[in-house]
């Protein structure tokens, strides 16, 4: 039975908060506008920041749920390493969205903070840094997703959390791919607060 978590964790990892989020605000598709990512930060570009607000919210507990929630049914951390993986995977590929999903940073921060909220706060805090310093989302993602593993491994001493950690932070590093290109050529677009 506990092995039916981790399906459960995808489905709801597979809600794309963004995109109906998007559609009940009357604003364009953001897998068809702006970055095409839908993610918050694309939400901001193209909607203002309340709204980018509640994509985020929306991202972050569809990673924390799905893992609060197992933790209630088992203590088993392979089961639990799973149910954060699977959310994170659905956000990825969501089964509901023709598997055109986002790129997962606020859903992973949504697992790791039902996972341990020191790692969360700590992860957010790079996050921050690195986005005041040098006024890129992607740079900043990609700042607290290589950290991930590190923090995790030290705060839990989990062989699985740990896995299942390294594996994300390598799917965050996959799906930027783009935007690496883009940092490295100087084309890749910063944070605005306000839409252009």
């Amino acid at each position: 039975m506990d092995y039916t978590l981790p399906i459960l964790a995808y489905l709801i990892g597979s809600i794309s908060c963004s995109v109906l989020i998007c559609r009940l605000a009357g604003l364009p598709d953001p897998r068809q506008t702006g970055s095409n990512n839908p993610g918050a930060t694309n939400v901001l570009r193209i909607g203002g920041k309340q709204v980018a607000a509640l994509a985020l919210i929306g991202d972050i507990l569809k990673g924390c749920l799905p893992v609060m929630l197992a933790s209630l049914i088992t203590s088993d951390t392979l089961i639990l390493s799973l149910a954060g993986l699977s959310a994170f995977l659905g956000h990825l590929y969501p089964i509901f969205f023709q598997f055109k999903g986002g790129k997962g940073v606020a859903t992973a921060a949504g697992v790791y903070l039902a996972l341990a909220w020191p790692v969360a706060l700590a992860l957010i805090v790079i996050w921050l840094i690195t986005a005041l310093m040098f006024k890129y989302s992607s740079a900043a993602s990609l700042a607290a997703a290589i950290s991930a593993p590190v923090l995790i491994e030290i705060h839990l001493h989990d062989i699985f959390h740990t896995l299942s950690g390294t594996l994300i932070a390598a799917l965050v590093f996959w799906r930027h791919r783009a935007n690496l290109l883009r940092l490295k050529k100087g084309t890749e677009s910063k944070i605005r607060l306000q839409r252009p």
